[in-house]
């Protein structure tokens, strides 16, 4: 009797379906805020839609630096140790930790302005070693003219930004060329902590026609105290994140961070299943928003053009 029982037991597991091999996965941010949760957000949704669920066969683990890099090299650390399959740095803080932790573990970094420049990398195409990702190189070219449509009288932007942060640094060199070919100058005021955000852009006021925050994730941490200080002195402050408009910001032109947080996840399926992730190219997200905040540009002093407002995608009142 018992060996019919084996037997029988071995027949079923024979026409069971195949469930697919739980799989282990870590994510961790430099920061909390609303583009990066949204990062974090698509590449679980994109693990499910590929059949990896949390609590049936996927370990989702999350932890955030809360704006503190050697906190963020301290998760790297216990990541590496801990083994996961994947292991899945949002920010170029975080990816900078996970890519000097571990040599072995795949990584698939994301929302990383310019990866080449922060040296996670050396060939966009051909990554190489174990890392590979998506950048979310912001159209700056598009910003300049976007905010020369909507103050074509500004002759001045101030450019709100961590100095310490790699990515911030690169976009500031590419917006000084583009700023010129437009016939703007460009004034720096950087906070190396969210409590300094208020007073960088206060720095700013009777200095620049305008602010803009690039995809920089101190000075977006603490955004409101920004706002508040354009609100104020009737300052025009834009951002790279189309997120941060619904948070008091005028104008955005730039990525859906939860899509660009899908495209993530579609790459780390891809290395779930068996591809070597040095080969797989870094790419730049693709897919632009225009948003806009009525509210925000009364605030500041500012009559949006009827042409912005048709082009906008979302318009916040």
């Amino acid at each position: 009797m018992r060996a019919l029982i084996l037997a029988l037991a071995a027949s079923a597991a024979l026409i069971l379906p195949a469930k697919a091999a739980d799989v282990s996965v870590a994510v961790t941010a430099i920061v909390e805020h609303p583009a990066l949760d949204a990062v974090r957000d698509g590449v679980k949704d994109a693990l499910a839609a590929a059949g990896y669920k949390e609590g049936e066969n996927l370990k989702f683990t999350y932890q955030s630096a809360q704006g503190n890099p050697a906190t963020a090299a301290q998760i790297a650390r216990q990541f590496a140790g801990d083994g996961p399959d994947v292991i899945v740095p949002i920010s170029t803080p975080s990816a900078q930790a996970v890519v000097s932790a571990t040599h072995d573990i795949p990584v698939v970094f994301t929302a990383v302005s310019d990866p080449l420049g922060a040296q996670l990398i050396k060939n966009m195409d051909k990554p190489g070693g174990n890392v590979t990702g998506l950048s979310d190189m912001s159209p700056v070219a598009e910003h300049v003219a976007l905010i020369k449509e909507i103050l074509p009288s500004a002759k001045t932007i101030g450019f709100l930004y961590n100095s310490g942060e790699a990515n911030s640094v690169s976009l500031l060199a590419v917006l000084k060329v583009e700023a010129e070919k437009a016939g703007l100058k460009i004034v720096e005021s950087a906070a190396t902590k969210s409590a300094d955000v208020q007073g960088a852009a206060r720095a700013l006021v009777g200095r620049a026609d305008a602010i803009y925050v690039p995809t920089d994730n101190t000075i977006i941490s603490a955004l409101e105290g920004a706002v508040t200080v354009a609100g104020e002195a009737k300052l025009p402050l834009f951002t790279a994140d189309t997120d941060s408009v619904a948070r008091g910001s005028l104008a955005a032109l730039g990525f859906n961070y939860y899509d660009v947080g899908k495209q993530t996840g579609d790459v780390v399926v891809r290395v779930l299943k068996g591809e070597n992730v040095g080969d797989i190219p870094v790419k730049v997200a693709v897919g632009t928003d225009l948003v806009v905040n009525k509210q925000a540009a009364a605030a500041m002093g500012v009559a949006l053009p009827e042409a912005v407002l048709k082009r906008a995608t979302k318009i916040i009142e």
